[in-house]
């Protein structure tokens, strides 16, 4: 999630990519190197040139300076695109899945590292649901929770961590001040109920 390019590339250029896959606007070498930890922005001038010579770039001249993006016209753009967006599509993937649940939680995010942009190759991905107070089944919401844990690490290839809780057990938590709640809201990607259902239990217990 944090280097999408490292899957086909070790090298400098994924980095470079990403940073300009990111935003349909132009970049200069210093602000590309600006964005990518590490590297030398003479580093980033050699890619960016070699990238442009592909046709992959387009660069133009501005003063003294040269710009450059991506050309989204280019062949490989579209694949280049698809592994930029690879939380999206996590996000995506996740909330069909969630959907297709014969119980749907009444709460789902992406918290941690991943929903922070600040994963490492070992990181765990982190989900948290919230299951229904009405649900008596909890073999099949554990097998259900399971299948989706070895899906998205499937999908990712990183170890992945589900927080289950109930609803009861999301309430107590935010009227203690359960600080694992309070990184959800703050952090956390929203793929399942609604995105505020978390943020005015907290704010309700707080006022009290």
């Amino acid at each position: 999630m944090q280097k999408p390019f490292a899957v086909i590339t070790p090298t400098l250029d994924g980095d470079v990519f990403a940073v300009l896959a990111g935003a349909e606007a132009t970049f200069t070498p210093g602000q590309v190197a600006r964005l990518v930890p590490d590297a030398s922005v003479e580093g980033v001038r050699k890619v960016l040139r070699r990238l442009a010579a592909q046709g992959i770039l387009i660069s133009e001249r501005v003063g003294q300076a040269y710009t450059y993006q991506l050309n989204r016209e280019h062949l490989a753009a579209p694949a280049v695109l698809q592994l930029a967006g690879q939380r999206a599509a996590l996000l995506a993937r996740l909330q069909q899945a969630l959907d297709a649940w014969a119980v749907r939680p009444v709460h789902g995010a992406l918290f941690g590292s991943a929903a922070r942009g600040q994963m490492r190759l070992d990181s765990d991905i982190d989900v948290f649901l919230v299951r229904p107070d009405d649900d008596a089944d909890d073999e099949a919401w554990e097998a259900q929770g399971g299948e989706l844990a070895a899906a998205v690490t499937r999908w990712t290839g990183n170890d992945t961590r589900i927080l289950n809780m109930t609803e009861a057990e999301v309430r107590a938590g935010a009227a203690s001040g359960d600080p694992v709640l309070r990184s959800i809201v703050e952090d956390g990607l929203t793929v399942a109920g609604r995105s505020s259902w978390l943020r005015a239990l907290l704010r309700s217990a707080a006022a009290r």
